[in-house]
């Protein structure tokens, strides 16, 4: 696991967002916000890397293909701060990862949950992802935008 950490150096102060490339950011709207988190090749293939943004903790993932996701780090199901840790994957094309605690399998792309293991349907936040010259970029979605708007568990 990697662990990452964007500092107030790295919060992009321009209104306009870096240009995204190859992720999962078609819906990239102009706004302010975006942080630098790290470069690409710092990021494994099929497999999760930790980031502080400001005071939220993220996962990000790079899938075999190349594409970026960053959803919240906590796991909904059980408050753990361990979804970087998960296995990436895919379920009949859609981009996944799975909880290492209780296996829940979440998609990358919307943060609903696949599989809930019996349990009731939570979402993870899912945040938008660009790329420019070689830098991951992430907005921290806001709570309405969230598939799972239930909040942070913390």
């Amino acid at each position: 696991m990697t662990t990452v950490d964007a500092t107030d150096a790295d919060l992009m102060t321009d209104a306009t967002p870096p240009a995204p490339r190859g992720g999962a950011t078609d819906a990239v709207d102009g706004s302010a916000g975006w942080v630098r988190v790290c470069r690409v090749d710092d990021l494994l293939v099929e497999r999760g890397a930790a980031a502080l943004v400001g005071a939220r903790q993220i996962a990000l993932f790079r899938t075999f293909d190349g594409r970026l996701f960053a959803t919240d780090q906590i796991d909904p199901y059980s408050g753990a701060a361990i979804l970087s840790r998960g296995i990436v994957g895919d379920r009949a094309g859609v981009p996944t990862v799975a909880s290492p605690m209780y296996k829940q399998v979440f998609d990358l792309r919307t943060g609903v949950c696949l599989d809930a293991q019996g349990a009731e349907s939570r979402s993870v936040r899912v945040h938008p992802v660009a790329v420019t010259d070689g830098d991951v970029f992430v907005r921290i979605a806001p709570a309405a935008d969230a598939a799972g708007a239930g909040g942070d568990p913390r």
